[in-house]
C-alpha cells in the first residue's frame, strides 16, 4: 500500500495526491492510498485505492477531450509515455510501485474554486436541506426526501480549503472571485462534463449522483485538472437498488464516511483508524466502480 512517497521535487502533499516538478512544463501527480473523509486525511489507508483514481481519472479524461481539455498526458506506467529520463533523477528513477498509480501532467494556473454539480440530494445538501429548506443556500422544493432527483443539474461550487473545511460559495462570491464571463463558464462546462459522465454511467446501471470537479488555465485556455468522476469525487449508486427516500446502496467512500458517522466522530482531526473489514469492503467498492464503468478490472 503506498500511503506516503519521498522522490525529489516534491510541489505539494495534499490529502490524496503528492504532486512533484518533473521540469518547466510537466507535473508527475502520485496518486497514493491515503483517503479522507470531511476533509480529514485518515490515518488507515485503503488497497488499491490510488491505483483506481489514478486510471479511473485517466478513462475519464480521455472520453471528455472533446467537451473540454484537460491536464493529462500520459499515465506514467503507459508504454507510450513520453520518456522523461533525462529530466532528472525523478523520472529515472521512478519506482514501478509509484509509476503505476502516478500520471504526467501539463502544470496549469489552478482556479481555487470547487466546482461541484449534483443531479440527486444527499450527503451535506441533503442535511442542509433539512434543517433549511435550501440546497448551498438556494430555496428547494418542499417535501423532498434523501435521493431524490433535482428538476435540473445544481451548481454548487465551494472554497478550495489547503486547511479545515470546504465552504459553500454564493454566485455573487464567484463572481467577485474570477469575474461573471468565468463564473458562467465554470458553470457550464461543469454541467456539461456532467451530463456526460451521467448518461454514460447510467447505461452501465450506474447513477452519478454529484460530483466535483476543478479546473485551471494553460496558455490562456481553460482545462480540467486534477481527478475526474473517481470514487472519491464523485457519489456512484448501484441503479439496481436505487430508492429515494433512503440511503443508496454505493460504489464510493460514502461508505467510510457513514462509519465513521455510526462511531460518533466529530469530523476533527484525529480521525480514527478502520478496522480490517471496512478497509477491505472499501476496497471492493472502488474496483467495482472501476469495473462498472470502463468495463475492466484490475
Amino acid at each position: 500500500m503506498l500511503l506516503e512517497t519521498k522522490l525529489p521535487n516534491r510541489l505539494h502533499r495534499g490529502k490524496v495526491r503528492d504532486t512533484y516538478r518533473i521540469n518547466d512544463e510537466l507535473l508527475l501527480m502520485v496518486t497514493t492510498d491515503r483517503i479522507s473523509a470531511y476533509d480529514v486525511v485518515l490515518p488507515t489507508g485503503i488497497p488499491d485505492k490510488g491505483r483506481v483514481l489514478n486510471k479511473i481519472s485517466a478513462f475519464w479524461f480521455d472520453l471528455t477531450k472533446h467537451i473540454i481539455s484537460n491536464h493529462l498526458v500520459a499515465l506514467a506506467d503507459d508504454p507510450d509515455a513520453p520518456d522523461l529520463s533525462s529530466t532528472g533523477s525523478l523520472m529515472a528513477n521512478l519506482p514501478p510501485e509509484v509509476a503505476r498509480q502516478s500520471m504526467i501532467a501539463k502544470e496549469a494556473e489552478r482556479i481555487d474554486i470547487e466546482c461541484v454539480v449534483r443531479a440527486y440530494i444527499t450527503g451535506s445538501a441533503w442535511s442542509e436541506y433539512q434543517r433549511h429548506g435550501t440546497v448551498s443556500g438556494k430555496p428547494m422544493p418542499s417535501g423532498m426526501v434523501e435521493g431524490d432527483p433535482f428538476t435540473e443539474l445544481l451548481f454548487t461550487p465551494t472554497t478550495k480549503a489547503e486547511e479545515g473545511h470546504d465552504e459553500n460559495m454564493s454566485d455573487e462570491e464567484v463572481i467577485a472571485m474570477v469575474g461573471a464571463d468565468l463564473a458562467r463558464r465554470l458553470e457550464d462546462v461543469t454541467k456539461a462534463v456532467f451530463q456526460f459522465g451521467h448518461d454514460f454511467a447510467h447505461e452501465r446501471g450506474v447513477i452519478l449522483a454529484d460530483t466535483k470537479m476543478e479546473f485551471g488555465f494553460l496558455d490562456g485556455e481553460l482545462i480540467l485538472i486534477d481527478e475526474l468522476f473517481t470514487p472519491d469525487s464523485s457519489r456512484f449508486w448501484d441503479m439496481d437498488g436505487y430508492a429515494p427516500g433512503q440511503a443508496q446502496p454505493s460504489f464510493d467512500k460514502q461508505f467510510v464516511r457513514d462509519y465513521l458517522t455510526d462511531q460518533g466522530w466529530d469530523r476533527n482531526p484525529p480521525a480514527p483508524e478502520l478496522p480490517e473489514d471496512i478497509v477491505a469492503k472499501t476496497a471492493e467498492r472502488y474496483l467495482e466502480a472501476y469495473r462498472l464503468l470502463t468495463g475492466e478490472s484490475l
